[in-house]
């Protein structure tokens, strides 16, 4: 029990204030978008003082860098196939794509990283450290021979997923797990008839 008599220790208040700072930067960011947001405006919704913000991160750059490290990302999947772990992996990221904010906040934040050297620093390894499983499954795929050997992983991700990029950013099309099979389908018979 605390000297206060309430049963909490220092630590457990301090990891929920944590959390409750990071849940009101995604629930602003999705709101407000990265320049209209405020660490005010956080501090005023999770219910901490400014000090308490400024005392874990030195500006809102890497508070807002760390709160959408808490977003879904790819996770890797080895079923054997290279058709088959990207299937996985992106059905999977889909169905979680629209029950977070990530639908509002990835868009604010790419738009955002063009102009802010800052945010730019901090973002990019994160996104390229999301982006890791899938680098993974198409390493497997040109171990096992299913994509040539001189491939460009780096092109092959980007023809992958480009269609989740196009629809976010571009037509506002909707972005759902019925769209996997096909996009997966297309790109690799493009990706394989690079031999």
């Amino acid at each position: 029990m605390s000297k206060n008599g309430t049963g909490n220790a220092g630590r457990p208040r301090s990891e929920e204030a944590h959390q409750a700072i990071l849940d009101a930067t995604l629930g602003l960011l999705a709101e407000v978008g990265f320049s209209a947001l405020t660490v005010e405006g956080v501090a005023a919704r999770a219910g901490v003082g400014k000090a308490t913000i400024y005392r874990r991160w030195p500006s809102k750059v890497p508070l807002v860098v760390e709160a959408f490290g808490q977003l879904p990302a790819f996770e890797d999947a080895d079923t054997g196939s290279l058709a088959g772990d990207l299937k996985a992996m992106l059905r999977a990221y889909l169905e979680l794509f629209h029950q977070t904010p990530l639908a509002t906040v990835l868009p604010a934040l790419a738009s955002e990283r063009a102009h802010d050297p800052a945010l730019a620093e901090l973002f990019n390894p994160v996104l390229s450290q999301r982006r890791s499983p899938l680098m993974a499954a198409l390493q497997r795929a040109r171990a096992r021979g299913e994509v040539p050997a001189d491939s460009d992983l780096e092109l092959a991700a980007d023809l992958i997923v480009g269609p989740i990029a196009v629809r976010l950013f571009f037509t506002g099309r909707r972005i759902h797990a019925k769209m996997v099979d096909p996009m997966v389908e297309m790109a690799l018979r493009g990706i394989c008839a690079a031999r």
